[in-house]
Order: structure tokens, then sequence, then C-alpha cells
């Protein structure tokens, strides 16, 4: 795994702040890199654009009728996200001094949930039958060294995952995908939840515990209770060009810099050999059973 280190963002809000339980106005990280991504250098035509020139498109069990363009470019955007997500955890392990000092039953739920993503990566790229078109990416200042950094980030991708996939659920063409959607979307809940768990359990020496959290909504949230949600959180998208300038900041260089991220490094997505946590919880099939 690349283990290239990142920082900067000035602007974005996922810094950590001595007065972030105060700033309860601030706008969310990504729906502030979404705006500047729209006048970047890439936009969701770019990044889609990129990969989709000539789509293959495989037939998921029990979906005779094919897979549609509109839902090629869904699935493209979840490889993107689950590149993303995969190096986030991977780097997490490997960088974050606060990762050894956690229990070791938090850090294996980071284990878990980096092979999770991992899957569902594989899971899109098996009916793509395409590579995602970023194998690395940029961050916020401090990613890896702040905690708080680290937990604000954390949260609001999985935050942004959750928004995508229902996106998914919404839009999918067939049945078998939709349900697929929603099967992923709940482990992106169950990341998120995990997630919010870790704060408090961030030693001293780390600048924890770290009691507050902002995630995509913007505002920071106390983790107590970590599972916080009555229902999932949608941040208003419909289309998933939504989800893919958000990402945007995230992969591409002019973009990331002018969101405030540290272009001088970044990390790179290393795919890797999936380890299933317990085999119940396998695909199967698009069918779920």
């Amino acid at each position: 795994m690349n283990k290239a280190a990142a920082t900067g963002v000035s602007e974005i809000s996922t810094e950590a702040n001595p007065n972030e339980q105060k700033s309860s106005d601030r706008r969310s990280f990504l729906r502030r890199a979404s705006i500047v991504g729209a006048t970047g250098l890439f936009g969701f035509d770019s990044l889609m654009s990129l990969a989709s020139a000539q789509p293959k498109f495989s037939r998921p069990e029990g979906n005779e009728a094919g897979v549609e363009k509109s839902d090629f470019d869904i699935l493209l955007a979840a490889q993107i996200a689950e590149a993303l997500a995969v190096t986030t955890y991977a780097n997490i392990i490997e960088q974050a001094p606060f990762f050894n000092g956690l229990p070791k039953d938090d850090q294996g739920y980071i284990v878990a949930a980096m092979n999770e993503e991992l899957s569902h990566f594989y899971l899109e790229k098996s009916v793509t039958q395409t590579h995602t078109p970023f194998t690395s990416f940029f961050y916020p200042k401090g990613m890896f060294s702040s905690a708080q950094v680290t937990l604000n980030t954390l949260v609001t991708l999985e935050d942004a995952f959750i928004a995508a996939y229902l996106v998914g659920v919404r839009n999918f063409s067939t049945p078998d995908l939709r349900v697929t959607s929603a099967r992923i979307m709940g482990i992106e809940s169950d990341h998120r939840t995990l997630a919010r768990v870790l704060g408090p359990e961030v030693l001293p020496r780390f600048g924890g515990p770290v009691e507050m959290i902002t995630g995509l909504a913007g505002v920071p949230e106390s983790v107590d209770p970590p599972n916080n949600n009555t229902y999932e959180r949608t941040a208003c998208w419909t289309d998933i060009s939504q989800a893919l300038t958000a990402l945007t900041p995230f992969v591409d260089i002019a973009t990331a810099q002018k969101a405030g991220f540290d272009v001088s490094r970044s990390f790179a997505f290393d795919p890797t050999s999936v380890k299933i946590p317990n085999k119940l919880g396998d695909f199967i099939s698009f069918k779920g059973c």
C-alpha cells in the first residue's frame, strides 16, 4: 500500500478546530468542495468520459434486460467512491498515529470496513467491466495526523456514500440493482456509526477523546449516541452527478488545490485480496439469496 502522506485543507471544515462545538453554521465539507469542483478542471462529464467512452456492460444474475447506460454511470461513480474509501481506511491503518492506540475491536472495525469497501469495488467492477479511472487521491490537511480531521472526513465520506447509494436505490433500472444498492448503503451506514464510536476511544496523547464530529451536514454533532439517525440522510441528492461533483477535489489536482487540499502528495489506491469478515454477510447474488 502506498504510504505517501497527504496534508491540506485551509478552507474546508474537516480541519481540527478548538471551537468546533460553536461552529454549527459551517457548511459541510463535501458541499463546499462540490461548489469548487463544479468550476474546476473536472466535473461530472469529465469524470465519466474518462471511463465510459466505450462502456462494456455485464448482465447481473437475474437481469435479463442488461445494464443501462444510466446504471453504468452510477456504478462507475460508486467504483470511484469505493476506491477512495479503501484508500482512506488503508491509510488510517498505516498512517494515523491514533490507530494503534484504539481498542482491538475498534481496530478490527477499520480493517473490516476496508475489506468491505474493497468487496463493493470488485462487485461493481464485475458489472462495469472497467477499472476506476482514478487510482490516487488527495486529502484535507492533517487527514492522517489529526484524529479530529480523520474522523470528520471519514464520517463526511460515509454520509456521502450513503446518499450516493440512495441515488442508486432511486434511479437504478432494475429491482436487482436497486436492492444491491440498498444492501451496500446499509453497510455504509454501519461504517458511519462505527466511525463515530471511535471518537471517545481516541487517547488524549492523540488529541482525544473526540466528542464532536462534523459530517456531511456541516454541523458538529455529539458522538453520544453514535447511532443518531432515525432515517438515513439523502443530502437531497437525486442524481449521481451530485455525488461525482463532490468527489472531484479528491481526484483532480487543480480542483483539489482550489478546495484547499494539499496537492504536494497523494495516496494511491492499492486493490488487494478481500478478506470477508463473515461468510453469512457475503454477497451471494444480485437477488441477495
